[in-house]
């Protein structure tokens, strides 16, 4: 279901969001996801892309779609806790932003 969710991206992608081209890198469990955003665009690949990704985000199939489907929005603890693992927690609330959510 991750694996389809992340796939279909670019079909629910609102433009405008980010200006300038940001790269995220996702590992849900087994699924790994580069997802590339810029003002028009929205570029899923498969695996860990050859540049370096401005927010990495490693988190487990149930909280992924407890923040996708359900609109749950992480606290402090939840990245304290390692339940997400994150080196810019800041642009994954404009991540969401970038697909309605």
């Amino acid at each position: 279901m991750v694996d389809a969710i992340i796939a279909g991206l670019d079909k629910i992608f609102k433009p405008g969001v980010f200006q300038k081209k940001t790269t995220f890198y996702f590992s849900v469990d087994e699924i790994k996801k580069t997802v590339t955003l810029d003002a028009d665009s929205c570029v899923v690949t498969d695996g860990k892309g050859a540049e370096e990704a401005d927010c990495v985000c490693k988190t487990g199939t149930e909280m992924f779609l407890k923040i996708w489907n359900d609109g749950y929005r992480p606290g402090i603890m939840d990245f304290m806790g390692g339940k997400i693992k994150t080196n810019a927690p800041e642009l994954l609330p404009k991540f969401l932003q970038a697909f309605g959510k």
